[in-house]
């Protein structure tokens, strides 16, 4: 009768998925991993089957993701399958049912030409859910906080030895939002007029989870939840879930690098500097990638030199300008970033000399609702 009993558990032990749907968030799921994980659990994806709900989870102790997919199942149990292994034999397949059967920590994957088996671990392993305690709210609509997390991370930092830059600085207030990231050669502040906070809140939010969030935020509008505490942050929206560990410290005073007085104002055709620029980078010396930056009257003069293979660029735009004649040296990386997560017509560079940093923002500002400002730090010219 036992023996008949458990034949019984392990021959409903199985659920059935379409590969490709698994496949879509594995593939979500596993740019959390990492290549050298300190518990071996790590290297697994978790499977939370409860019925017809399956909550697939990956983490790095860090950063947590679960996504819930809906299978046909009868089971509840938990289980840690490698996620490698998995990944692969997905990617081989065509998009077809999959029968996946659990029996002795053997899990079996049935198609509709073979079967693959491969041993799973107890789901009872992996870390539990991260719960937070003494939490603040916030509520950003998809669209506005992609918006926030494109216009700000490509210039955030990743050095070790300044980890508070190693990520977006949000600061949240009563009447308006200030969203800064920073590498300390070049800077963006994007202000949000329609995100606001009863009590104002602070944190550092790190450029992994971010770019997590880049890829898996809906399109479309909708609702994103953020739980937060001091030390962790929440995301919950459509069928995911992403928990983070913020950024410990205090992010630098971004307004006193910020200069007020700028005098030199130099208006252009963004797509003409962009291109411009990137034609003459071509030129510039790989260790500096330096160009030049010579105004006079309403003409930009845009040079670039490689002296050690004798290389050489100059081309001329015609601009909008009002101030003094002025020379100033610029990475040609940083203008070609900017530029390119500019999205308007015209741009705005304002100067005040050589040696200060230079101010780009776009002409004119996309809505009411929003504000951004981008700083570049000069290249002394030699």
């Amino acid at each position: 009768f036992i023996i008949i009993f458990f034949y019984d558990i392990f021959k409903y032990m199985k659920f059935i998925i379409s590969s490709n749907e698994l496949l879509k968030n594995l593939q979500t799921l596993g740019s959390i991993l990492n290549t050298n994980n300190t518990l071996p659990i790590l290297d697994n994806f978790l499977f939370d089957i409860k019925e017809n709900d399956l909550v697939i989870t990956s983490s790095d102790l860090e950063t947590t993701l679960s996504s819930k997919i809906k299978i046909e199942s009868t089971i509840t149990i938990k289980v840690a399958i490698p996620a490698k292994l998995l990944i692969d034999i997905l990617k081989s397949l065509p998009n077809q049912p999959l029968t996946f059967s659990m029996e002795n920590n053997i899990l079996e994957i049935n198609s509709n030409n073979g079967k693959y088996s491969l041993s799973y671990m107890n789901g009872d392993e992996f870390p539990k859910s991260l719960i937070l305690e003494d939490t603040s709210e916030l509520n950003f609509n998809s669209k506005t906080l992609l918006r926030i997390i494109n216009s700000t991370i490509f210039a955030s930092g990743n050095d070790d030895l300044r980890p508070v830059m190693s990520g977006v600085f949000f600061q949240i207030n009563p009447d308006t939002s200030c969203f800064v990231s920073t590498d300390a050669h070049k800077l963006v502040k994007y202000v949000r007029n329609d995100i606001k906070s009863e009590k104002g809140v602070e944190f550092i939010l790190p450029n992994k989870p971010l770019n997590i969030l880049k890829t898996i935020l809906p399109e479309k509008s909708s609702e994103v939840k953020v739980l937060f505490n001091n030390n962790n942050a929440i995301f919950s929206f459509s069928s995911f879930r992403l928990s983070c560990r913020l950024i410990d410290g205090k992010f630098p005073n971004y307004e006193a690098v910020i200069p007020k007085e700028n005098p030199n104002v130099l208006e252009i055709d963004r797509n003409m500097l962009l291109n411009s620029t990137r034609r003459a980078s071509i030129f510039s010396s790989k260790t500096t990638n330096q160009v030049k930056f010579e105004i006079k009257g309403n003409l930009l003069h845009i040079s670039a030199e490689d002296l050690d293979f004798n290389n050489k660029a100059d081309e001329t735009l015609e601009c909008n300008y009002n101030g003094d004649n002025i020379s100033i040296g610029f990475n040609s990386r940083f203008i070609i970033e900017m530029l390119n997560n500019l999205s308007s017509e015209m741009v705005k560079i304002e100067l005040s000399s050589p040696n200060r940093a230079g101010l780009i923002s776009p002409m004119p500002q996309s809505s009411d609702d929003e504000e951004i400002t981008m700083l570049v730090m000069p290249i002394m010219l030699n």
